[in-house]
């Protein structure tokens, strides 16, 4: 493996197993954290976090932290968290064991509990091994005793994190073309009407793939960079609040690990939600693409009103088949 990957397909984790003379894929895990390590990024605090993760379907993924200088420290993302994310971009089903470079904090040892028998969960921690050949595993039970999870707030058909989701979000308006017909166009970023009109399909697809059992306010945003590709991220939520996911987070995991490069190659983004959602992602999507990427497109949609936003212009208001322009400096009323 010339260069270490976000996800390492099946076929070759065998073969790299096979030439270091490992007993198994999973013994593979803890050799790949040091050099995992390097591709976190974390400005603020300068501490690098790796976790690499067995899929169950052979392939092994890595997660990174995160670090946003200029947005308050829950904004990060931690290893774990980008691991999950980075399986759920994949469509793994799930995860049988991880290796970490430090023991997991609270916050993500409880985003664990949103898997399916989150107990059984193998866990090799790098940083309490003094013997290099000591590839020993624990179960997420044994370093969180008596949880509290989706198994007490959800009924056993509830879809869990990294299961599928069909939220049943729909667009009319973008299965016929409105949006299309009425958005700006062409930008100075060079965003085309047909490029953005993919990114809001993107958006939406993220949603409808959003785990939200408990606020019910599913919601997913897709970055395009520069080159035109897009990547889809999805809302997570913890059944103990704080420790969610946002959408936001989750599509520049996506971007991340689909080797986008850096952030400021992101011109446009699109988030999906619901009109009047009790948990809100618009607000907080522009104050982090504002900082991440300045020079951004930013497009809102809502399953009734859609706004079209511009970092240099005033916002397009799109509703029922009107659109007009706002003045920046009014207040601004979604259900206007």
């Amino acid at each position: 493996m010339d260069q270490l990957k976000f996800v390492v397909e099946a076929s070759e984790a065998e073969s790299i197993t096979q030439k270091l003379g490992l007993p198994s894929v999973r013994h593979l895990l803890p050799a790949l954290v040091q050099p995992a390590q390097s591709l976190a990024h974390p400005p603020i605090s300068n501490y690098h976090v790796a976790a690499v993760g067995l899929g169950s379907d052979g392939r092994i993924f890595l997660g990174v932290n995160l670090e946003f200088p200029g947005l308050p420290l829950h904004y990060s993302v931690h290893a774990e968290q980008f691991l999950l994310t980075n399986l759920a971009v994949h469509r793994c089903p799930s995860l049988l064991a991880f290796a970490v470079s430090a023991a997991p904090c609270g916050h993500c040892r409880q985003f664990l509990q949103e898997l399916r028998n989150p107990s059984d969960l193998q866990i090799h921690i790098t940083s309490q091994k003094n013997n290099p050949n000591d590839v020993t595993f624990e179960p997420l039970r044994d370093i969180l005793p008596n949880p509290f999870g989706p198994f007490d707030l959800l009924d056993d058909e509830t879809p869990l994190l990294l299961e599928r989701h069909n939220n049943g979000l729909s667009l009319s308006d973008l299965a016929n073309g409105f949006v299309n017909s009425q958005s700006n166009g062409s930008d100075k970023n060079g965003s085309t009407s047909a490029s953005t009109t993919l990114l809001r399909v993107a958006a939406l697809e993220a949603a409808n793939d959003s785990h939200a059992p408990y606020s019910g306010c599913p919601s997913g945003v897709a970055v395009m960079d520069c080159e035109g590709k897009i990547y889809k991220g999805s809302y997570m939520e913890s059944a103990a609040y704080n420790p969610s996911l946002g959408p936001v987070q989750a599509a520049l995991v996506a971007y991340v690990a689909g080797g986008g490069g850096r952030y400021e190659r992101i011109v446009a983004a699109a988030l999906v939600e619901k009109e009047a959602a009790k948990v809100r992602q618009e607000d907080t999507a522009r104050l982090f693409m504002k900082l991440v990427s300045p020079k951004y497109l930013i497009v809102t949609l809502k399953l009734v009103a859609v706004h079209v936003f511009h970092a240099s212009f005033r916002p397009l208001h799109i509703k029922a088949g009107k659109f007009n322009f706002l003045d920046e400096s009014a207040p601004q009323n979604d259900n206007s």
